[in-house]
Parts: C-alpha cells; sequence; structure tokens
C-alpha cells in the first residue's frame, strides 16, 4: 500500500481578509513531490483557510491513489487535534469542512501530526503564492511556482529495521538513528513569494478558535512518554516568529481579547463559499516534473526516508537531549491505552491446563465471576476506560460483559484476541503433554515457529494475529483508553511486543487470572508498558 505525506497550511492577511491556502502532497518513502495545489479564496479567516488546504491536500492525494494511507502535517494545532477527534468543533464555518475532510479518505486511513511552523515552508509558499496571485487579480498558476524550488528537501538515509508498529526494537532504532549527528538544518523560509507577510490570528494563541473549542478530556498526567511529562500542547514553540506570518511577536502574545476579536469576527469562512469570488479562479492542482531539483541533505522539510515514525522518533529524541526546561516533550497528542485484562478462572484455570482457542471453550467459574465482578468495580472507580473489546471465546465475552455493564458500555468483539490453539493438548496439564508428546513439547519450547501436536498454533503465528489486531484496534481507537479482554498468551505477547523482548519472554511472565496490564502506544510507533499482572482490585478491601 502507498504511503502519502499531507502538509497543508492556509492563511489570511487581516483574519479575516484575503485568505489562501497551499497543500503539497508526497511520496513517504522517498520524500518526492507527487501534486501541489493552492488557491485564492476571497475574504476568509486562517482557520477555514487552513481547512480548505486540507481539504486539497486530501483530494490530491485521493486522486493519486485512493487507496493509499496519508499522513497529514499541518502547524495548526486546532485542525490537528479537531480532525484527530480530541478537540470539539463548535464553529458553524469549520464544521462543514472538517466533515467533509473526514469523508475523502475512509477512517483509519489518514492520521494526522502537528509540526512546527518552520517545518511547513512548502505549504506556506504555496499559501502565500496564491495571495499574492489573488492581490492581483490572478488565479495562482503552478507554471509559475517557486514553491518547491525555495524548499529545501532531505535525501533519503539508510533503510531503518523494520518492525511491526508498537515493536520497540524497530522504534528505540529509530531514536538512535534520530540521535546521531546530522548536517545543520536549513534557516526557515523568509517571507512569501511577494514578501508580504500573513495574519496568523488566534488560534495559534491558545489552541482554541473564538467558540472555544478545546481539549474533550484533560490531557494532563495521561500525556507522557516513556515517563516524560508532558508540556504544552499548543503550538507557540520558542524562538522568534518565522518571517512569512503577519507581525513581529509570537502568537501567545496575543490578549485573550485579540483572541476573540481575530477568530470570533463576524464573516467567518470565505466571503465566496466556492472560492471563485472577484480576483479568485479556480483551484489548481500540479504535479510536478520530474527534474524538481532534489532536496538539500538537512533540512526539516521532509525526513530521511521519508519515514513517518522517524520523524517522530527524532522529534522525540531531541526534545530529551536538549530540554529547554525541565523535560521538553515531542508534541505527538494522547496515546491510544490498552488496558489488558485477562478472563477470570474457569474451572481448568486451578488445574493449570492448557485451555486455548481450539478446546472445550469453558466459562467463567464462580470465582472467575466473581473476579469479573471485583474488577468491574475497580475500573468503574477509575473512570478511564471509554471502550470495550474482548475475544470471542466464552470467557473472556462472559468477563467483558460484566464490566461493560458496570461502565455502561457495550462489549465489541475482536477474532485476532482469541488464545492459542493447543491442538491435541487441549485440556492437558504440562506434565501430561511432557509424558505424551515429550518430543514435541521440546520443540516448541524451543521455537516460537514450532506448533504443538496435532496442527495447534505456533506462538509466532499467534504474534503475527495478535499485532493485526492490536494495528487495527490503534487505528480505531486513536488517542483513547481501551479495555482489551483477551487471555495469557494474547497479553503476554502485546507486552513482549512493547518491550522488545524476545520470543522466549512469553515463558518468563506470570500472569494470573482477572490480572490487569496496560500499554500506551504512542504517534511515533513507540509504546510504554505502565502496568503488568496487577492484581490488587482482587484482594478485599476490609
Amino acid at each position: 500500500m502507498r504511503e502519502f505525506v499531507v502538509e497543508a497550511d492556509g492563511g489570511s492577511r487581516g483574519n479575516p481578509g484575503p485568505a489562501g491556502y497551499g497543500a503539497v502532497v508526497s511520496d513517504a518513502a522517498t520524500g518526492e513531490t507527487l501534486a501541489e495545489a493552492a488557491e485564492f479564496i476571497g475574504v476568509a479567516t486562517n482557520n477555514v483557510a487552513e481547512y480548505r488546504g486540507l481539504l486539497a491536500g486530501l483530494r490530491a492525494a485521493r486522486e493519486l491513489d485512493p487507496e493509499a494511507r496519508v499522513h497529514v502535517r499541518m502547524d495548526s494545532k486546532l485542525v490537528v487535534e479537531q480532525m484527530s477527534g480530541r478537540w470539539k468543533i463548535k464553529h458553524p464555518a469549520m464544521k462543514p469542512l472538517a466533515a467533509e475532510a473526514a469523508t475523502v479518505f475512509p477512517p483509519g486511513q489518514v492520521t494526522y501530526e502537528w509540526i512546527p511552523r518552520e517545518r511547513n515552508t512548502h505549504a506556506d509558499r504555496l499559501a502565500n503564492e496564491a495571495m499574492d496571485a489573488g492581490s492581483r487579480g490572478e488565479p495562482w498558476s503552478p507554471t509559475t511556482s517557486r514553491a518547491a524550488l525555495d524548499t529545501p528537501r532531505a535525501t533519503p538515509a539508510a533503510p531503518l529495521p523494520e518492525g511491526p508498529p508498537g515493536d520497540a526494537t524497530a522504534g528505540a532504532a529509530r531514536v538512535r538513528a534520530a540521535m546521531a549527528p546530522r548536517p545543520g538544518a536549513a534557516a526557515p523560509g523568509g517571507t512569501g513569494p511577494a514578501g508580504t507577510p500573513r495574519d496568523r490570528g488566534a488560534e495559534d494563541a491558545s489552541g482554541e478558535d473564538a467558540s472555544g473549542e478545546g481539549p474533550l478530556a484533560e490531557r494532563g498526567a495521561a500525556d507522557t512518554h516513556g515517563g516524560r511529562a508532558a508540556g504544552p500542547s499548543g503550538d507557540g514553540t520558542s524562538g522568534a516568529a518565522p518571517t512569512g506570518r503577519a507581525s513581529g511577536r509570537r502568537p501567545a502574545e496575543h490578549s485573550a481579547a485579540e483572541d476573540d476579536r481575530a477568530a470570533g469576527a463576524s464573516g467567518e469562512g470565505p466571503a465566496v463559499g466556492t472560492g471563485d469570488g472577484a480576483g479568485a479562479g479556480a483551484s489548481a492542482v500540479s504535479r510536478p516534473a520530474t527534474d524538481t531539483p532534489p532536496r538539500d541533505a538537512g533540512t526539516d522539510a521532509d525526513e530521511p526516508g521519508g519515514a513517518l515514525a522517524a520523524d517522530a522518533d527524532r522529534r522525540a529524541a531531541q526534545a530529551v537531549a536538549t530540554p529547554s526546561s525541565g523535560w521538553a516533550p515531542a508534541d505527538m497528542g494522547a496515546p491510544a491505552t490498552f488496558v489488558l485484562l485477562r478472563h477470570g478462572e474457569t474451572p481448568l484455570t486451578p488445574q493449570k491446563r492448557f485451555s486455548g482457542s481450539g478446546g472445550s471453550d469453558p466459562s467463567l467459574s464462580g470465582i472467575g465471576r466473581e473476579q469479573a465482578e471485583r474488577t468491574a468495580a475497580a475500573l468503574a472507580r477509575r473512570g478511564t476506560v471509554q471502550a470495550v473489546v474482548a475475544s470471542p471465546l466464552a470467557r473472556t465475552r462472559e468477563t467483558a460483559g460484566i464490566v461493560a455493564a458496570r461502565l455502561g458500555l457495550d462489549v465489541t468483539v475482536e477474532d485476532g484476541l482469541r488464545e492459542t490453539d493447543f491442538g491435541a493438548w487441549e485440556g492437558l496439564t504440562f506434565g501430561e503433554v511432557c509424558e505424551r508428546y515429550p518430543e514435541d513439547l521440546d520443540a516448541w519450547l524451543a521455537s516460537p515457529d514450532a506448533e504443538p501436536t496435532g496442527g495447534g498454533e505456533s506462538f509466532a503465528a499467534t504474534a503475527a494475529r495478535v499485532a493485526q489486531a492490536r494495528d487495527k484496534l490503534l487505528a480505531e481507537y486513536r488517542g483513547r483508553t481501551v479495555l482489551l479482554v483477551t487471555h495469557v498468551t494474547p497479553v503476554k505477547t502485546l507486552i513482549r511486543l512493547a518491550l522488545g523482548a524476545p520470543p522466549e519472554a512469553l515463558f518468563r511472565m506470570e500472569l494470573s487470572a482477572a490480572s490487569l496490564s496496560a500499554v500506551a502506544y504512542y504517534a511515533d510507533g513507540n509504546a510504554s508498558v505502565r502496568l503488568f499482572n496487577d492484581t490488587s482490585h482482587l484482594r478485599p478491601s476490609y
């Protein structure tokens, strides 16, 4: 499947005032520019122009390949947070634009990342070119654009180690590569093509627009990565404001009254809804010729190799290496947190018998149901779980049902979370298997590729299935806390992958019935194990 990077921007000289947008689509693997789009849209605000740029970029990417995965990078915190579903959209001018953007690609096919302004120079120059053209009463023309020529680009680096998302082995390698010395980054670009700055308005000051759009929930302590406390979620980075933007002061210096006047002024939205008003031409999309100059090494326009995870990892690594005040965080947003619950006891559990997905599919015992009730009470007190997903087997669905009823949630079944099929070993104790199938057991203990007797499922096959289910759920529940009710092997596998531990680590973990574990997954592909085999909720509370 192809992967594209869409970088988009928009601006208004007046907010509201003459506005335009720019968007560029590049190949995620090579960094090659595949398409550009820009348009003068008449009188509009910064926020509306930014959304229009996002729409143009997504449409250009879809025209190239409707099946591709798309990673959007913008310097608008507002648009990124709203499109990621973490902030509400209240303003009537932006609701239809956001709704339309969400339908260009199927859900889960597009991800969003905030980047600093100086890393969005290509789209910024396109937006300025469009506004300059509009001021002359002309449409933006790809034949006269110099945005691609004026924007430094990075050359690809050596391929990074492969591995499934959330596998810490590949993630750690990306961080090590990111920490390696790199050529000096090019200075941010100057003003737009005509040297005319544009007003960013109030959105950048607080991460909100005038209607009070903001986070749906407190970010706070949940926004940590590997024990690193999260910092401000706004996009007011340190240093002087890049040129090409209005005024000589940082957005954070705007007062609240200015914020309200700028983003909440009447006339929010384009003066001409379709962008074809006075002085505005039809939206233009170009595909640069193959002789477009290559990107210069050491710049921040795109990351070496075009690897999206490497981009986020590099910024995270640099934040740790050169903190400006205490621990400086990378802005990766709220992680997806999987709370992993092993089902309660069945009649086979205390007997320590193999009980996988190919056996009798036992239900919970009386003790198992009591364990599920205690777990439900503990999770209800914490109040953090937003969804419940369970393996299709009876013991997990029963455990999930008890917990979900207490939390007021529905249960979604995910087949990939089922237990390993232990073949002919189902229902037997370890000692019985050792007596009956000693050679098969020795092979199984020695290699993750070995299958249990009778055509059961190897640990390698289980790991591939669990990783696929993990990736599917991560795409569906980005930034949310989800309870996964599953079994011993899937829980241990998720922990092992998050830690980057070898397959034999499965035999070195103890996982009790109805125990809780937790893993947080970040946008850069890394994971943080936050809890393992917690059974404190099962103890009497007297």
